[in-house]
């Protein structure tokens, strides 16, 4: 019963998603790249985006004009994310999908393949850091986002696609766009001066993943992780926790970290075995009850940090 199901369920994923969808969802052209299927009932275009982070970002620029939908959900590990049937029906229903790009999504083509909705890369325009160890040496660093100097491109590039989508809305989403770039700068501000603080002796940063690549450069933060990119178990090889412990010991490190969405346990063997102290977890890849904004996420991350690595409260 349990293979009659899946193979119903990849049916309906490989080519069959009009007979396995609701016939009043059935996607019709209305012109200019829109859907019946991808409006609200109160008549807005619909845009997908690919994790809860860009969705945040859209909706700052977007504001009534459009529904911004997050494929995944607040709380999700989106690295190695599998497409739902619903998810891959929902695509067919948008009007517009923003995906990050740089390798991070790397199910984002299985999930567009059949999908007639333009995508955007909003990473477009931004420089990368390049990942310098691994099976990932050379190639870019996904986590862009972390740099707020980064997320006035997203911005901009969010403002260019919805105009694109929404002629009619071009000064709304300017405007929108312009107050929350000034909201990010003044994050950035915020970040610099409290990070600003850490004398030279504490001016590194270890973490489970390597995600906070964009961030150390920004404020002057040497990096330290134990992979570069979420591991399929998210735990951590002995020889990377080794190679991890006997940093931190080199280093002096006080403290060190882990991400939300990953397992801790690797890194708390870290810190037990280099008497460093579990600084807490930090938020990367994904909003939360304890985060719900992009901007609450880049605050609660240097507040975490600056604690952790001064033991002080900031």
């Amino acid at each position: 019963m349990k293979m009659l199901l899946l193979s119903a369920a990849l049916l309906c994923v490989a080519g069959t998603l009009s007979a396995c969808r609701p016939a009043e969802q059935t996607p019709t052209q209305t012109g200019a790249g829109t859907t019946d299927a991808g409006t609200d009932p109160d008549g807005r275009p619909r845009v997908l985006t690919t994790f809860t982070i860009l969705a945040d970002m859209a909706r700052n620029v977007a504001g009534d004009r459009i529904e911004v939908v997050s494929i995944t959900r607040p709380g999700a590990e989106i690295h190695g994310y599998q497409p739902t049937p619903s998810d891959l029906i929902r695509a067919q229903g948008a009007d517009l999908i923003l995906n990050n790009g740089l390798n991070l999504e790397r199910w984002f083509t299985r999930f567009t393949q059949d999908s007639r909705a333009p995508t955007v890369t909003l990473t477009d325009g931004i420089e990368p850091v390049n990942i310098s160890a691994d099976a990932y040496a050379g190639k870019p660093n996904p986590h862009a986002w972390m740099s707020p100097k980064n997320a006035l491109i997203y911005v901009e590039n969010i403002r260019r696609a919805l105009t694109d989508l929404d002629p009619d809305g071009a000064d709304t989403f300017r405007a929108n766009a312009d107050a929350y770039a000034a909201q990010i700068r003044e994050v950035d501000e915020q970040l610099s001066t409290q990070l600003g603080q850490l004398p030279p002796n504490r001016r590194a940063l270890v973490t489970c993943e390597g995600a906070f690549s964009y961030l150390a450069r920004d404020y002057g933060l040497k990096e330290l992780y134990l992979w570069p990119v979420n591991a399929e178990e998210g735990q951590g090889t002995p020889r990377q926790i080794r190679a991890v412990i006997d940093g931190v010991r080199a280093q002096g490190v006080p403290a060190v970290f882990c991400e939300s969405t990953v397992p801790d346990k690797g890194m708390r063997q870290v810190a037990a075995e280099a008497g460093a102290r579990y600084g807490g977890d930090l938020h990367v890849d994904s909003l939360s009850d304890e985060v719900p904004t992009y901007l609450d996420l880049l605050r609660k991350d240097a507040d975490t940090i600056l604690a952790g690595l001064t033991g002080e409260q900031p």
